[in-house]
Parts: structure tokens; C-alpha cells; sequence
């Protein structure tokens, strides 16, 4: 499943905090969201929000953007589908 994420940073944790539309709005612990580290927290942070392996969340466009889109693997689309739905 593709899935657009929009990372906000200076969060004191990292967490979903809402979804508009498509879009997943993710607070993460870094001051950068455009480069490596932000990147791969938020590859980490993803893989254990939608409980799969880290190698499954595929960063697929932005990595120098706040606003990335990410493939996740090894799920369904439908179990996929009740996590994204029980996001407020």
C-alpha cells in the first residue's frame, strides 16, 4: 500500500497524531525531517505503528521533503486499511 506521511518535527516523542485524507501526519524527535537520520527514524517509528519488519517500509519519494510517500510491504491491504480507519 502507498501511503503519504508529513513529518513535523521537534516532537517529544514520535507518534501519529492525526490523518487528513491520505495523508498520515507523523510528529517525530528530530529538529530535520530532510535528510538520513529523520529518514530512517521514521522508517523505524513506521514499521513498529503498522507492525512490520522495518525493511517492509519502502521510502518511495521525498527524502529531502517533509512530505514523503512510503510503500509498506508484508501486509495486507486491508488490515492496512483498519489501521490507516482507526486513526482520528
Amino acid at each position: 500500500m502507498i501511503i503519504k506521511v508529513r513529518l513535523i518535527p521537534g516532537a517529544q516523542r514520535n507518534e501519529v497524531i492525526s490523518r487528513i485524507g491520505s495523508v498520515l501526519r507523523v510528529k517525530i524527535k528530530t529538529k530535520k525531517v530532510d535528510d538520513d537520520p529523520a529518514n530512517a527514524m521514521m522508517k523505524t517509528f513506521l514499521a513498529d505503528f503498522f507492525n512490520v519488519k522495518e525493511g517492509s517500509i519502502i521510502l518511495v519519494k521525498g527524502a529531502k521533503r517533509k512530505e514523503k510517500t512510503i510503500e509498506v510491504r508484508d501486509k495486507s491491504e486491508e488490515e492496512l486499511r483498519q489501521i490507516m480507519d482507526s486513526i482520528p
